[in-house]
């Protein structure tokens, strides 16, 4: 009961808050602002809905949950013109939206929608993975379909040839749900790099551990890429016991070594984080 209520009131206090950022918008020094868009992408479980709330809570941006029926249906964006229909009715500083679905196409959103900028979020495999597994279930029929071609869903799209190719000698019905989700995790975080995301300065890659581990920090770096200013309430709320609170889950050693090597490679970005702005 007492968690509902904290609830109730915390959901109060976010729209009252929602109201207070509509009514500074309307002040005249947004009357002729420059407008950017910013998508926030990752793979599943990585942490979006948390930095998208983080960033709610400035005054200068305007943010778009995927539970936001006004900009998506069933998780997925609407079609762009949509999208631009709210964009060009929105007065913040800064329209913010996932892309989670979407990872493929952020190339040619951000060029649709320029000037906009993407800020992608990884984590830890093997915490995303254990959150899989209470969150979506039958992953290895998925995954299998997914890599073999059978399917058009939104979740192999843009995998490319050589990862089918990787992917194909590692697939096998019995896998397991766990060994699926960490494939998964593997093609949709490949497609920063298919993308040539590493090399583009528009797209700021962040870790969550660090995120949760370092906020003040990490979040300022935010602010800075996309232009807002840093406020401390922005990290109110960041815990870092959500980091290997589970147990490994059983992952294929092969399957394993693949993730870790991509892992390592995002690494290099983390590190180079405040050289990118």
């Amino acid at each position: 009961m007492k968690r509902k209520l904290n609830h109730i009131k915390n959901e109060l206090t976010r729209r009252m808050f929602l109201w207070v950022k509509k009514a500074y918008w309307m002040l005249p020094k947004f009357n002729h602002c420059s407008q950017e868009r910013i998508f926030i992408a990752g793979m599943q479980r990585s942490g979006t809905n948390m930095l998208m709330d983080i960033l709610e809570k400035s005054l200068e941006t305007d943010v778009y949950h995927e539970r936001d029926t006004r900009a998506f249906d069933n998780y997925q964006m609407r079609d762009r013109q949509t999208i631009q229909g709210l964009v060009k009715r929105s007065r913040a500083p800064r329209f913010i939206i996932k892309a989670l679905c979407e990872l493929q196409d952020l190339t040619e959103l951000m060029a649709f929608f320029q000037p906009a900028k993407t800020i992608w979020i990884v984590r830890d495999y093997d915490d995303v993975v254990s959150s899989m597994l209470n969150s979506f279930p039958n992953m290895e029929k998925q995954v299998i379909r997914i890599v073999h071609g059978g399917s058009q869903e939104w979740l192999g799209r843009g995998m490319t040839e050589e990862t089918r190719t990787i992917l194909k000698d590692l697939i096998s019905v019995g896998i397991g749900d766990s060994t699926a989700s960490a494939i998964q995790w593997y093609f949709r975080n490949m497609l920063f790099f298919n993308q040539r995301f590493q090399q583009d300065n528009r797209v700021l890659v962040i870790s969550y551990e660090d995120l949760v581990t370092q906020p003040e920090f990490n979040v300022k770096n935010i602010c800075n890429f996309i232009g807002i200013e840093y406020q401390d309430r922005m990290i109110k709320g960041i815990f870092s016991s959500s980091i290997k609170r589970r147990n490994p889950p059983e992952i294929d050693p092969k399957v394993r070594e693949l993730c870790d090597g991509l892992q390592a490679i995002f690494q290099k970005y983390y590190l180079s984080l405040p050289e990118k702005f």
